[in-house]
């Protein structure tokens, strides 16, 4: 295959063909070498790509399937009846090599189980877990995981997850022996679960991971660590907690200003901060870094959010991009091989 070819899941997610399309000639506009094969329902498809420049309609092949997996279905039920779904048939053509990746905003247990039956899971993985790369403090940034495919996770598990987020972290940040942390309720040696301390006690003696003990949650982005390592239930929560509150305070920085009567120099101040502000902030909005990665396939899962608007999703397939040009599951399988091992 010598073109860049990704498979998106168009129809999944809140919004379907009307954001998903739109954002895939986005995309086209963005890379010349990307390929797209648009997964659903041809006529949801065909008139969102009524308008578009042929040179970009060029580089897409819609793929029919015949159903959509329902956000709010149970993954066991959505697994049983995924057959012609449009994520399934996207996931299956990683699995053909028609496609080098996969992205999709549907049901995420979905999405999950349907990666580990289709593309399956890497050796000496037990389950793979979502990651992002969120912004930090320190104009870098911070690799997390689990962020909700695992709501439990056993010692085991959450060391795999920290030699996946520190291969991340090498591959995408571009960080060398990046700094490795387990998200705990203290940073004292006694706090938190069983299972956290445990893993604990593996990584300090694992010696190609850079572990450096427990962070709070508050130490998410501050950039104390490249890697920060959790299970999913606490990771989600952590990652829509911040998400909510910085959508919060950027909708109140460009609010701000707007109401009472004021003097125009004080207006005129106002506004100039506004934007000062605005700028400074505008790279934690989390519309730049939708798309958490299905870490520990033998292919490439992007889930982008379901609420994702059209620029998001696009960040969305961009990140399936990098993660194809920097051949993150075989430098994983590398790792793992290289760690595990010592770790036991």
């Amino acid at each position: 295959m010598t073109r860049l070819t990704i498979a998106l899941d168009v129809m999944g997610g809140d919004f379907g063909p009307s954001v998903t399309v739109p954002a895939s000639l986005q995309a086209l506009i963005s890379n010349s070498e990307l390929d797209l094969l648009l997964v659903g329902d041809p006529d949801a498809i065909t008139p969102f790509l009524a308008k578009a420049d042929p040179s970009l309609t060029e580089r897409i092949r819609i793929i029919p399937a015949e159903s959509v997996i329902a956000s709010d279905l149970r993954a066991s039920q959505a697994i049983r009846a995924s057959k012609g779904s449009s994520m399934r048939v996207a996931l299956e053509l990683i699995k053909s090599g028609d496609a080098l990746a996969c992205v999709s905003a549907g049901n995420t247990g979905a999405l999950m189980g349907l990666a580990k039956l289709v593309v399956k899971p890497l050796d000496g993985i037990e389950r793979p877990a979502l990651m992002s790369v969120l912004p930090n403090q320190q104009r870098s940034k911070t690799v997390v995981l689990d962020l909700g495919a695992n709501v439990e996770c056993d010692s085991t598990m959450l060391v795999q997850f920290a030699v996946m987020g520190a291969v991340m972290a090498e591959q995408v940040v571009g960080i060398t022996n990046p700094r490795v942390a387990l998200l705990n309720i203290g940073e004292e040696e006694s706090k938190g679960l069983d299972n956290i301390r445990e893993a604990a006690a593996i990584l300090k003696n694992t010696a190609l991971i850079n572990y450096i003990g427990y962070l709070e949650g508050n130490d998410l982005l501050t950039g104390k660590t490249d890697v920060m390592v959790c299970d999913g239930f606490v990771g989600n929560v952590t990652l829509k907690t911040m998400e909510g509150v910085i959508r919060m305070f950027l909708s109140l920085l460009k609010s701000s200003g707007e109401s009472g009567k004021q003097a125009w120099w004080l207006k005129w101040l106002g506004r100039i901060l506004q934007k000062k502000l605005l700028k400074r902030f505008s790279h934690l909005n989390p519309d730049q870094y939708n798309g958490a990665c299905l870490l520990g396939l033998r292919g490439i899962v992007i889930k982008s959010h379901g609420g994702a608007n059209q620029r998001a999703f696009a960040v969305a397939i961009e990140q399936a991009v990098q993660a194809v040009q920097r051949q993150v599951p075989q430098r994983i399988a590398a790792r793992l091989e290289a760690v595990l091992p010592k770790s036991d």
